[in-house]
């Protein structure tokens, strides 16, 4: 009986242990989200947002962001501005039809959290980081995309802003 005893404690030990380790919260993007862009002119946003979101304040190791953007979403408010930038010129929806996030890690920062990943967009990936917030199920983030660092419109680098600046809200659910 006694040689009973330690593997049935040891498979105990384990099997709750299983439950002690922290697991990160996937959240749900809700349809009330944003993700602005204004470069002066143009300006506008897109939709089509997707993706998996982990993330515990108190689990940053186990958290991760993977996000895409639908390019053909593009809305500036202009219906030819909306074709223009859909075309080869400009994000080419066609042959490059998502804009990607993929964290590598995520940390706290000294005015909320930080997310060092890669962006894909336009063929080019380039690592960034996101600074953004989390309070009351909305995450928040700023930060600023120079389009000339993803091949885009670089026959005219003078054409309008290089440097875009990009707001994102984005509510969720668990």
């Amino acid at each position: 009986m006694k040689k009973l005893i330690y593997p049935i404690a040891a498979i105990t030990i384990l099997f709750a242990s299983a439950f002690t380790f922290v697991q990160s919260q996937d959240w749900k993007i809700a349809d009330n989200y944003s993700v602005k862009f204004d470069g002066g002119d143009p300006s506008g946003e897109f939709s089509g947002l997707k993706g998996i979101l982990k993330f515990d304040e108190k689990d940053l190791a186990g958290s991760k962001f993977d996000a895409t953007l639908d390019v053909a979403s593009i809305n500036t408010g202009n219906g030819m501005k909306n074709t223009h930038a859909k075309s080869e010129k400009w994000f080419d929806a066609a042959k490059y039809p998502t804009i990607r996030f993929t964290s590598s890690s995520i940390a706290k920062s000294a005015s909320g959290y930080e997310a060092k990943g890669i962006l894909d967009m336009h063929g080019v990936q380039k690592e960034i980081v996101l600074p953004f917030n989390f309070a009351d199920n909305i995450f928040t983030g700023n930060l600023e995309v120079n389009r000339l660092d993803y091949n885009i419109n670089t026959a005219e680098p003078a054409h309008g802003s290089a440097t875009f600046k990009v707001s994102i809200s984005v509510p969720v659910t668990k």
